[in-house]
């Protein structure tokens, strides 16, 4: 089997406030990339939409750009930039950092299935 599909033809793109999500789906494989605006901060932008009062989605990712911060549950703390590659567990809060967008590259399935829909989370 060989599938090959461009993340610049996005199979879906979800937007919500200060940012938005596009998802390719593939066999095996649902890659998001998501473009967060200064001052999107998810407790404020998707807490709503998920219902939750943090992010329960595991991010496999890479920081293409900018820079965000991003807090566990548990009280856990790390700022992200260019390049970085991280593995976040489910239940935190995340924020943009700074005057310019951040893009993220996430890998993990879920994320890229059901970020920031209504009816799923």
């Amino acid at each position: 089997m060989l599938e090959v599909k461009a993340a610049d033809k996005p199979d879906e793109r979800r937007d919500f406030p200060r940012g938005h999500l596009e998802a390719v789906h593939l066999t095996g494989l649902d890659f998001a990339v998501g473009t967060f605006e200064p001052g999107w901060r998810w407790s404020e932008s998707v807490a709503p939409i998920a219902g939750t009062q943090s992010c329960q989605f595991h991010h496999n990712g890479y920081v293409v750009r900018g820079r965000m911060h991003i807090r566990m549950d548990d009280g856990a703390e790390e700022e992200l930039g260019p390049g970085d590659v991280f593995v976040c567990s489910a239940g935190h809060d995340a924020w943009v950092e700074g005057d310019d967008p951040v893009v993220v590259l996430d890998f993990a399935g879920p994320m890229a299935q059901d970020y920031a829909r209504a009816d799923r989370g």
